[in-house]
């Protein structure tokens, strides 16, 4: 018969080959993307929860690090904690305070320690292995006492408890409490005893500066401020230097970020009247967003708005007043365009010689054609990117991107990695009300902010699971920008909700995300629908509207000062500036939304935590009575803990704890933004 061979005998210090898993596998990594085809993104100053799957065979004890990397190059080392038992999901999170290309990696450990006192605790009472628990417990931990890259005091702590463990003159169960010495857990915290590690691959964050997340937005259209209107019926229309005396009225209300609609030359052909009427007289001024004419496209400033030299006036009176200035980026033509006649291959032409104008059905955009992408897209991108560097060259540092979803996506990918290569600060805003997926996509490929349906969550439940959504799901890469209205949108809510329904909206959208934008008129409560549409009447893309906000304000007929509130407020307690710290709470109530946000002492600045709970009832209409019941321990209190909370709009204070009474009255206040003040007892 013949002879089986033996296998080769194992080497001394033989490493195993490697492998995908590792000795202890460390898997499903987050903050990440689905198949990590782009970089996950944060802002700077964001707190960023971290988490990793990490377990071994058997019932040894395993620790699991994070390895995080600064764009400095400097490493730091966060320990991880076990989420649930059963799980093997380990947490932490960490604040990534500068811009640039961060990376993490994950590391998971046999806990050797932990693995001795586990076993110890069990063993040492029931009277198996006593000696032999203390002697493996002080081999331990005088080998890390040995160490000399360890600190001298930690050295000296390892040090006296490995003796005093196999110290035979003392009784068991003194050496059983050094077992579980509080200074073992001090001195071990930074550099555990380790082995059998196994570290991940590293993976990327791009850190983007703190506007890309946080911002409180102000959309309105330069050219009715300071519009005026003679008796025979014509326009002047406003200028630059008539809005930029708007400025500071913007920046007092708390806003940090202007928008404005298109400022270039307006085409004539098919220009749109009155309300997307097709028949405009020689006074109106038509849609900005049907841009191009004889005095240029793109690249161009309207003659009756001014000059460059009028608009870098605008701009640096804004950044006077700590506002920057978002222009938008509309990437589409009026038939008068010069593009029209200089590139007729980036035009979509029907088989009856015509070109194919803008339609969103049952909608049509007669004076506007939209861009074939696919005709010459070198020569697209080459154009396109030459206007947004004059832009930026002029000063503009922020783009609100009309329809992105109407263009390709790589197109965008390509334009957003070009332009913040070359200036990183550059912030994106991508305006599409379309479908999750594409909407998603937009923000994985680099749209820094997206807006929402925000709009359209109106009831508890909606809001619920959309917030949750927002804070949880999608914040790896989607950054939400609520805007409470535009002039396309005037929600059946807020046309007959009241100025109830105004105060609510703007309370819930500047408090669940740290970006949030308001369009003027929204302070005047304008409420009237055109018949038909989900817009205001008079739409202000197709006309002038001068508004004497002054004189509102004056009569008590203006949600200034309230949203001048909310804006302080949102200054005054960097618990807001955060997205992903957002817990929904229960009610008993079917319209009473509740949720808290969070930041612990260590991120505020101050050593402080901040705290805050958000009690709203969203039906407008009736006064509404009800309990919530609030998990404390999400805002960093304890179970059965009564604690004080203050209204931050009203100055009311109440002690509460986790059930509590509230009364909300639409006609009154609506909202409770209460800040949690102390815990008692």
């Amino acid at each position: 018969m013949a002879k089986t061979p033996s296998a080769p005998a194992r080497q001394p210090g033989r490493q195993a080959p490697a492998t995908k898993a590792g000795r202890i596998p460390v898997l499903d990594l987050r903050p990440s993307l689905p198949e990590n085809r782009w970089p996950v993104r944060a802002f700077a100053g964001e707190v960023v929860p971290f988490s990793a799957t990490a377990f071994r065979e058997g019932h040894d004890l395993i620790g699991v690090t994070l390895l995080l990397t600064d764009p400095a190059g400097t490493e730091t080392r966060h320990r991880m904690t076990a989420a649930a038992v059963g799980t093997d999901t380990w947490r932490t999170e960490a604040q990534l305070a500068t811009p640039g290309k961060w990376s993490f990696r994950v590391r998971a450990w046999a806990d050797d320690v932990a693995t001795w006192q586990h076993n110890a605790s069990v063993k040492i009472p029931a009277g198996v292995d006593v000696e032999l628990m203390f002697l493996i417990g002080s081999h331990l931990l005088g080998g890390a006492a040995a160490d000399a890259a360890r600190p001298d005091d930690e050295r000296a702590v390892l040090g006296q408890i490995a003796d005093g463990l196999v110290d035979t003159g003392r009784p068991v169960n003194e050496r059983l409490a050094l077992v579980t010495d509080e200074r073992l857990e001090r001195a071990l915290s930074d550099r555990p005893v380790a082995s059998l590690s196994t570290v991940s691959e590293p993976r990327e964050i791009i850190v983007e500066r703190e506007r890309a997340g946080v911002g409180a937005w102000y959309e309105f259209f330069p050219r009715s401020e300071g519009a005026v209107r003679h008796p025979d019926g014509s326009w002047t229309s406003g200028t630059f230097r008539t809005a930029a005396k708007r400025l500071p009225a913007v920046a007092d209300m708390g806003f940090n970020v202007v928008y404005l609609p298109p400022i270039h030359p307006i085409g004539r052909s098919f220009r749109k009247g009155p309300n997307n009427t097709l028949d405009a007289g020689p006074n109106d001024p038509g849609s900005p967003w049907a841009i191009g004419s004889a005095e240029g496209g793109h690249d161009a400033i309207h003659p009756d708005l001014g000059t460059v030299n009028d608009f870098s006036h605008f701009l640096r009176q804004a950044d006077k007043l700590g506002l920057e200035v978002a222009l938008d980026l509309a990437l589409q033509a009026s038939p008068d365009h010069p593009w029209v006649t200089e590139h007729p291959e980036w035009f979509t032409t029907l088989p009856d010689g015509s070109i194919a104008y803008a339609e969103n059905p049952p909608k049509k955009y007669q004076d506007i054609y939209p861009i074939n992408f696919d005709n010459d897209p070198e020569g697209i991108r080459a154009e396109v990117l030459r206007i947004v560097r004059h832009w930026i060259g002029l000063g503009v540092s922020i783009f609100r991107v009309d329809n992105p979803h109407t263009k390709p996506l790589e197109f965008w990918e390509w334009l957003i990695e070009t332009v913040n290569r070359e200036s990183p600060d550059v912030v994106f805003l991508a305006e599409a009300f379309t479908r999750p997926a594409v909407m998603q996509a937009l923000a994985k490929v680099g749209f820094q902010q997206s807006y929402t349906y925000f709009t359209w969550r109106n009831t508890k439940k909606e809001i619920e699971e959309y917030f949750d959504e927002l804070a949880h799901d999608t914040a790896d890469f989607l950054r939400p920008n609520l805007f409470v209205n535009t002039p396309d949108i005037l929600t059946e809510y807020l046309q007959f909700g009241g100025p109830a329904a105004f105060k609510i909206r703007a309370a819930l959208a500047a408090t669940a995300s740290p970006l949030w934008g308001v369009y003027a008129g929204f302070e005047l409560y304008e409420s009237v629908a055109r018949p038909g549409a989900e817009e205001s009447i008079d739409n202000e893309k197709y006309e002038y509207r001068p508004r004497d906000f002054a004189r509102a304000e004056e009569a008590g007929a203006s949600l200034a000062p309230y949203i001048t509130r909310l804006n302080g407020i949102r200054a005054e307690h960097p618990a807001l500036r955060q997205l992903r710290n957002l817990d929904v709470h229960r009610s008993d109530d079917e319209s009473i939304v509740v949720y808290s946000k969070f930041l612990g002492g260590q991120y505020t600045g101050t050593g402080q935590p901040d705290a805050l709970i958000i009690v709203a009832n969203v039906d407008p209409h009736s006064v509404r009575e009800t309990t919530v019941h609030l998990d404390v321990t999400r805002f960093g209190l304890a179970r059965d803990t009564p604690y004080q909370v203050r209204d931050l709009v009203t100055g009311s204070t109440w002690t509460w704890s986790g059930d509590n009474y509230v009364r909300l009255d639409p006609f009154h206040e609506p909202v409770h933004i209460l800040q949690v003040l102390s815990q008692e007892g």
